[in-house]
């Protein structure tokens, strides 16, 4: 089985969580995903199962849209809600002073990986040294907010949509909002409502799989590129991941297939077409 299935993940549960439940429902252990969601966090959470778990590196690097919400005046050790509360202030921003800081708000900082992540820093992951209560310098990374968008501001509360790059943390944005404002707050809510043109419209909850209300994508239904099929010569060169001739005037990349089965993605290199991903 080799397929893509886009999941709906509940509040509650980890990343992990949701693809032991996948592997367990059809019966296989050749199961990831796309992108870690906190266990408080809910949405899309793309599952490659069987071979194509080897496209995993590409869809991770997809741009991620989220819907957030931050509460302020309060401040957790996890910079969530579900974290301990380690300051509190009373807040009386005027939405004028929100529409400001988000209009005017950069497209591309370096931003700080939260201490409650799974980061690696000297072989140890970042959660683990907030448990020994270890301090370390947290790492930085460039990332990019395509866009931001407030939707709305009541009773602290203030939600918001946004697009960003591959590796950005929602809980630091939300930090990094709540400097630009001169208050602190915490991530209240995130649900995530795209990855790529994967969309959280046409996901399924583990409760739709579990009753076989789902729908898995091929290669060919959410990869945009042009396909070719092989004939027996070049089958047996690309098997061996070799480079062939791009007499096909490919520009970019190309599925290649063989008996309506996908063999590779392969991708030009001056005048021919390279492996760049192996089925």
């Amino acid at each position: 089985m080799d397929a893509l299935l886009i999941v709906n993940k509940p509040k509650g549960l980890t990343s992990r969580d949701v693809v032991n439940e996948l592997n367990h429902i059809f019966s296989t252990k050749k199961i990831g995903h796309t992108g870690t969601l906190d266990p408080n966090a809910t949405g899309v959470l793309v599952c490659l199962i069987g071979k194509y778990t080897k496209l995993v590196n590409l869809i991770t690097s997809y741009d991620k849209e989220y819907i957030a919400e931050i509460k302020l005046g309060v401040k957790t050790d996890t910079d969530d809600i579900t974290g301990n509360i380690i300051a509190k202030e009373n807040t009386t921003l005027t939405l004028n002073k929100i529409e400001k800081v988000f209009s005017s708000f950069p497209t591309s900082y370096d931003q700080q990986v939260p201490i409650y992540s799974a980061v690696k820093i000297n072989g140890k992951k970042l959660y683990e040294y907030a448990r020994e209560n270890i301090d370390i310098t947290l790492p930085k990374r460039r990332v990019n907010i395509y866009s931001l968008e407030l939707l709305s501001f009541q009773d602290n509360i203030i939600t918001f949509k946004t697009k960003v790059s591959k590796g950005t943390y929602i809980r630091s944005l939300i930090n990094d909002i709540c400097t630009n404002l001169n208050t602190i707050g915490t991530m209240n809510n995130l649900v995530r409502t795209k990855q790529g043109n994967f969309d959280i419209k046409n996901s399924y909850t583990l409760e739709d799989i579990k009753n076989n209300n789902y729908k898995f994508l091929t290669l060919k239904e959410f990869l945009d590129y042009p396909i070719i099929k092989l004939d027996d010569t070049l089958i047996k060169k690309v098997s061996n991941g070799a480079i062939i001739p791009n007499t096909f005037n490919i520009q970019d990349k190309v599925i290649l297939t063989y008996q309506n089965k996908d063999i590779a993605i392969y991708e030009v290199k001056d005048k021919d077409l390279k492996p760049y991903i192996m089925l």
